[in-house]
């Protein structure tokens, strides 16, 4: 990914509001069972019990397991009929992250954060990585987890253009220039033991002492 960052990056082939594109339930999960439970491995090894969690772009489902105790989980998304069927949200805000990055969340209010296969759809990916820093406490991490799965009229140029090695090093990217991240590390799931499974990746940045 180029050091300047280019608008043309981040153009869709929708430029509707996201709110028209999302306002009817879609209450369907996007990657299939084998890459749910990878995607829930990959957060019960990375937040520990008892966290207050912060699920980005959330919907029907956030994949956290069933098994692993958390305190708190604040879904912040854009349908709230999708996010008032998710079992583990035990709070919900409506909030377009594209249209302001900034969300209504306070300061150092969270253990951990977590992106389930929306970082494709991320029009101002920058501002929202560095104001997710701003929520998380010292130390904790935010996880984003991809696919190759998309809506494509609503994914960015830049995700249609990368290739599947290339994604890892897109969301890097969007770790580094927000500031607030340190240890950055990728982690794939693209090929596991057992049945054929939808490919997963994941790239966690963990939130910089100040």
């Amino acid at each position: 990914m180029p050091d300047s960052v280019k608008p043309d990056f981040f153009r869709r082939m929708d430029e509707s509001d996201d709110e028209l594109f999302y306002q009817f339930p879609r209450m369907v999960v996007h990657i299939d069972d084998g890459a749910i439970a990878a995607v829930g491995e990959i957060y019960a090894s990375l937040i520990p019990p008892e966290s207050e969690i912060l699920d980005l772009m959330s919907s029907w489902r956030s994949h956290i397991p069933a098994s692993m105790a958390t305190k708190r989980v604040v879904g912040v998304g854009l349908n709230r009929a999708e996010m008032e069927d998710n079992p583990a949200l035990s709070e919900i805000v409506v909030h377009n992250v594209n249209r302001e990055p900034r969300m209504p969340l306070a300061d150092k209010s969270f253990d951990g954060a977590v992106m389930t296969v929306s970082v494709q759809y991320l029009t101002r990916p920058i501002e929202l990585f560095a104001d997710v820093g701003r929520v998380l406490r010292r130390g904790a991490p935010f996880i984003v987890t991809f696919s190759n799965r998309m809506f494509p009229t609503k994914a960015v140029a830049l995700w249609h253009g990368a290739g599947e090695a290339q994604r890892t090093a897109v969301v890097t990217q969007y770790f580094s220039s927000s500031g607030a991240f340190e240890k950055i590390e990728a982690i794939d799931r693209s090929r596991r033991p057992g049945p054929p499974a939808d490919p997963i990746w994941a790239v966690v940045g963990w939130r910089k002492a100040e």
